[in-house]
């Protein structure tokens, strides 16, 4: 998985429009997007499941991963290399 789309699926999941272009590794996402609520983390990792055919656990799941852009795509990577 590559930042890129990452951001791709984020932007997609909370219909960001052009905002998630100045996205980068350090963006924050819980506590700092609006749209990026409890909802939404469900949202997302729906769609991160399905893109990458993966299963995501509950007990993985902390808010340490939503921090920023960078720690979910590095989880994530985690996940689909594994």
């Amino acid at each position: 998985m590559t930042l890129e789309e990452l951001k791709d699926i984020v932007g997609e999941v909370l219909q960001l429009g052009d905002r998630v272009a100045s996205f980068d590794r350090n963006t924050g996402l819980l506590g700092n997007i609006p749209e990026f609520d409890s909802m939404a983390v469900v949202a997302v990792i729906t769609a991160l499941e399905d893109s990458y055919s993966i299963e995501l656990d509950d007990d993985e799941i902390t808010a340490d991963i939503f921090e920023t852009l960078g720690s979910l795509c590095d989880f994530i990577s985690e996940k689909v290399s594994g």
